[in-house]
């Protein structure tokens, strides 16, 4: 197996998801890597993900990747810590609006606060290659047969909207009551990557999220996004 690193250090960042959580239940099977576990996805349905992406290129080219394939960094692929192997997503430089395909066939980046690390050639196509890193949307494609991706589903599901997060759990049941006695708007607490999260909903399609976030806007709830829970 490869391991990408890229040493430059990055401060926290904030991850949106739009995929279930991982569990025993979803997960195909486990690794592990500096003595953490990671639980890699059995399906990539519905995968959304902002974070910092790296690139790696000269010291691993030639070497064989976790997929048994040999690393080209000539050729459009990534590293990704999760993803089923052979899954292609679309990774969007949101500091340049550049955006590339990649197939996810390594395993990486173990470094912390990245989400995906991107070919010599992938980096280039979105101008990242100079910076080192940039910030990123990866959006999941699905697998590719014939030249035409097989669409994963995004449409349909569990869907809530996100309409706060805190480190203190006790002030994210204050704001889930709060909003509650004021706007009689039903929420959860959930612990996601570190955060208290407070989830309103659920709806049960993609369409019916955005309204709901429309209507939350609209009553002074702002700065909410929709995840797949």
């Amino acid at each position: 197996m490869l391991l990408s690193f890229f040493f430059l250090s990055c401060g926290e960042q904030k991850r949106i998801y739009w995929n279930l959580p991982v569990t025993k239940s979803n997960c195909k099977y486990t690794y592990k890597v500096n003595g953490r576990t990671y639980c890699v996805r059995k399906k990539a349905d519905g995968y959304v993900e902002y974070g910092i992406a790296s690139w790696y290129g000269p010291g691993f080219h030639g070497r064989r990747t976790a997929s048994g394939e040999i690393y080209n960094m000539y050729k459009l692929t990534a590293a990704h810590k999760t993803l089923p192997l052979g899954t292609y997503v679309k990774v969007i430089n949101l500091e340049n609006g550049r955006s590339v395909i990649v197939k996810i066939n390594d395993r990486g980046p173990f470094v912390r606060g990245r989400i995906i690390d991107l070919s010599y050639a992938a980096a280039k196509k979105i101008k990242m290659l100079k910076k080192g890193t940039a910030k990123v949307k990866i959006i999941a494609l699905g697998k590719r047969v014939d030249h035409k991706y097989i669409p994963v589903e995004t449409t349909k599901g569990r869907f809530y909207i996100q309409v706060g997060a805190f480190r203190n759990k006790l002030n994210a049941y204050k704001f889930k009551n709060k909003i509650y006695k004021k706007f009689g708007i039903k929420a959860k607490v959930v612990k996601l990557d570190n955060y208290y999260r407070v989830l309103a909903g659920p709806t049960y399609t993609y369409k019916k999220a955005k309204e709901f976030k429309r209507k939350l806007r609209n009553i002074g709830i702002k700065d909410s996004f929709i995840i797949r829970y």
